[in-house]
C-alpha cells in the first residue's frame, strides 16, 4: 500500500510513518516545516518528505492519505484529498487499524509527563525482555525513532489528549481501546480546543470507559481532578500512585531518592537518574504500567533506575566556562515550577529562559500563575514577542528586578550571557525550537559572554 502522510515532520505523525515503513508499506510524506533533524530521520529510513502542501505531492494517487492534525480546510493537500474523493484517515485511526490490533496497549496521557513516563515504560518493559512496540511523542534517549513495532504484546502509546483531526474531535486517547491507561495528572491546557477542564476530563473519562474489565487503570492518587474523573464510572481494576499513603503504589522520599512500596510492601530503590519530585512520580507510573503488562514490578524498578533519559526534557545541552545549559520542554506554569524545582541547587544560581509558546500560554490562560512558577529562579529572561495579546512585564511584576524581558531571541540571548557566569545553571524552557537560542547560548559562553 502507498501512503501519504500529511504534516509528516510531526514527532507522532513522524512515528506513524516509521511503524508504516516498518510495515512494509510504501511511506512518504509532506509538510510545511519539513526541515532537519526530523526530515534527515524520515529521509535516512527511506521516506521521502516534500516541503509544503502542493496538491502535486498527491500524484500519482496514494492508496491512503493519513492525516495529522495541525491540518485544516483549505489546505491544498486536504481539499485535493477531498475534491479527488480519496481515501484517508487520521494518525490515531491508522494507528488503532494497524498496529494496535491484537496488542496490549499501554496508554500514557495526562496533562504532563507523558513523553518521559511512555519512555520510561517502553523501557522497564524492554529490559523485562518483553520487547515491547511503542510510539513516543519526543526522542527517547534509548532508540534512533521515536517508534517502533516490537515482536511481543505490549504496545505503548503516548495518548495524546489534544484533537485528533479536523474532522474528528475527540481526544486521540478515544482511538487506542488500551489494556492499560495511566492518567499522570490532570490541568487545564489547549485552551485553543477545549473551554475548560470539564472538557478535557471528559475525554478522558470516555477513554476509561474502553478499558475492559480485565484491563487496569492507574491515577495519579495525589492529583486533586482524577478521584472525581474515575468516580464517574470505572469498570476495569483502579490502581491509585503517588505519595500520599493510601496510593497502592506508594513512593516514599528517603536521602538516597525514594522507595517504592506496593500494597505496603517495600519492592526497593526509587532513584532514577533524572532529578526532581515529578521525575519519582513518572518512574513510579512507569513500572505500575509495566507490571500491568505483564512485566516484573521489581525488575521494571530496576530498569527505570537506569533510563536514559529523553531529548529536551532536562536535558544537558552542553557546558561552557562553567555555565551548563540545560533544556527542558515545559511549557505550562505547573511544569514550569517543575523544572526548576529539580535543578534547583544550594549555592547554584538558576537562571531561568522561557518562551511562552504553547497556544494556551499565548492566550494568556495561566498568566496570573506564571511568576509564582518562576519564583525558584534567581532571574528570568522572558521572551515578549510584540504580538502577545497580554503583558510579559505586568504578569511578572512579582520577579521584580529579577525579570528580564525581550522581545527578540537574539536581544534575549544576549541578556542572558551578560548575567551569566561559572557555576550557574541556564534552563531553556519552551516546547518549540526557541529560535535556536540553546546553540546561540552555548556559542556565545564559548566566546566569552554576550555578543556585540
Amino acid at each position: 500500500m502507498k501512503i501519504h502522510i500529511l504534516g509528516i515532520c510531526g514527532t507522532f505523525m513522524g512515528g506513524i510513518a516509521f511503524l508504516a515503513r516498518e510495515r512494509g508499506h510504501a511511506v512518504e510524506g509532506s509538510d510545511s516545516a519539513a526541515w532537519p533533524p526530523m526530515s534527515e530521520i524520515l529521509e535516512q529510513a527511506g521516506i521521502p518528505v516534500h516541503g509544503g502542501y502542493d496538491a502535486a505531492h498527491l500524484e500519482p494517487a496514494p492508496d491512503r492519505v493519513v492525516i495529522g492534525n495541525a491540518l485544516s480546510r483549505g489546505n491544498p493537500a486536504v481539499e485535493c484529498t477531498l475534491d479527488r474523493g480519496l481515501a484517508y484517515q487520521s494518525g490515531p485511526a491508522w494507528l488503532a487499524e494497524h498496529i494496535l490490533d491484537g496488542r496490549c496497549v499501554v496508554a500514557i496521557a495526562g496533562t504532563h509527563g507523558k513523553t518521559t513516563t511512555a519512555s520510561m515504560t517502553a523501557w522497564a518493559l524492554e529490559r523485562c525482555g518483553l520487547d515491547p512496540g511503542y510510539l513516543i511523542g519526543g526522542a527517547p534517549g534509548f532508540g534512533e525513532r521515536s517508534a517502533r513495532i516490537g515482536t511481543g504484546s505490549p504496545f505503548v502509546v503516548e495518548a495524546d489528549e489534544y484533537d485528533t483531526a479536523f474532522f474528528d474531535k475527540r481526544a486521540k486517547v478515544v482511538h487506542y481501546h488500551p489494556r492499560v491507561l495511566l492518567l499522570n495528572n490532570l490541568e487545564y491546557d489547549h485552551a485553543d480546543i477545549y473551554p475548560d477542564l470539564e472538557a478535557i476530563a471528559t475525554q478522558l473519562h470516555h477513554a476509561v470507559r474502553t478499558v475492559p474489565g480485565n484491563g487496569r487503570v492507574l491515577i495519579n492518587g495525589d492529583d486533586p481532578h482524577l478521584p472525581a474523573l474515575v468516580a464517574r464510572g470505572c469498570w476495569s481494576r483502579l490502581e491509585r500512585i503517588g505519595f500520599g499513603a493510601d496510593n497502592d503504589w506508594r513512593i516514599v522520599p528517603d536521602d538516597a531518592g525514594a522507595v517504592l512500596l506496593h500494597q505496603g510492601v517495600a519492592l526497593g530503590p526509587l532513584q532514577p537518574p533524572q532529578p526532581g519530585r515529578h521525575n519519582l512520580a513518572n518512574a513510579a507510573a512507569a513500572v505500575a504500567a509495566a507490571a500491568g503488562a505483564g512485566a516484573d514490578p521489581a525488575t521494571a524498578l530496576e530498569a527505570v533506575n537506569t533510563f536514559p533519559g529523553v531529548r529536551r526534557r532536562l536535558e544537558l545541552r552542553g557546558r561552557v566556562g562553567g555555565v551548563e545549559v540545560i533544556d527542558d520542554f515545559a511549557h505550562h506554569p505547573s511544569a514550569v515550577a517543575a523544572t526548576l524545582e529539580a535543578l534547583a541547587t544550594p549555592g547554584r544560581r538558576l537562571l531561568a529562559v522561557l518562551e511562552p509558546r504553547s497556544n494556551t500560554m499565548r492566550l494568556g490562560i495561566h498568566r496570573e500563575q506564571l511568576a509564582e512558577a518562576l519564583d525558584r529562579a534567581d532571574l528570568a529572561f522572558v521572551l515578549a514577542p510584540p504580538d502577545l495579546p497580554w503583558s510579559i512585564p505586568d504578569a511578572l511584576a512579582p520577579l521584580g528586578e529579577r525579570l528580564h524581558t525581550a522581545s527578540s531571541v537574539e536581544e534575549l540571548t544576549r541578556l542572558a550571557l551578560a548575567e551569566a557566569r561559572p557555576g550557574d545553571c541556564l534552563v531553556v524552557m519552551s516546547n518549540g525550537a526557541f529560535g535556536g537560542i540553546h546553540q546561540r547560548l552555548l556559542s556565545g559562553l564559548e566566546t566569552g559572554g554576550a555578543p556585540a
